[in-house]
């Protein structure tokens, strides 16, 4: 039985990656093994459920982030002004600020500053580039 909920697990999870983003799976590969982790030392007498749970949710989340990020910095990078995102609960806050714009490689540079409870928790700097079709679809 723990064989077959694990091959299930590991079919849902390539089916959701091959659907999304290089940023959205990346989200979810980090959001994933920590939440693993985490469920898996958290979990008491069934890690390995705890680990499954934790897995699940963390990638779910992490996605999540990395999509809102990428959506925040190009928003910030199109109109040209700082951008600001905050949870339901107003406990988590996301902010991007365009810095800068580079006429040569037709890219926009975006700072990105996330806080979980008042702390600040991740600041990045984010390259937005223009794109150029050279046929009807990229």
């Amino acid at each position: 039985m723990k064989k077959l909920v694990a091959l299930l697990m590991i079919c849902i999870m390539l089916t959701l990656v091959a659907c999304a983003t290089e940023s959205q799976t990346r989200g979810a590969t980090t959001g994933g093994v920590i939440g693993g982790v985490a469920g898996a030392l958290l979990g008491g007498r069934n890690p390995w459920r705890g680990g499954v749970i934790g897995a699940a949710l963390g990638a779910i989340a992490g996605a999540t982030i990395a999509d809102i990020s990428a959506q925040g910095a190009q928003e910030a990078a199109r109109a040209g002004r700082p951008v600001e995102y905050y949870t339901e609960d107003r406990r988590g806050r996301y902010y991007a600020e365009p810095e800068g714009y580079d006429p040569r490689t037709k890219c926009r540079k975006v700072r990105e500053k996330v806080w979980e409870n008042g702390r600040l928790v991740k600041e990045s700097v984010r390259e937005v580039c223009e794109g150029e079709m050279m046929e009807r679809r990229y």
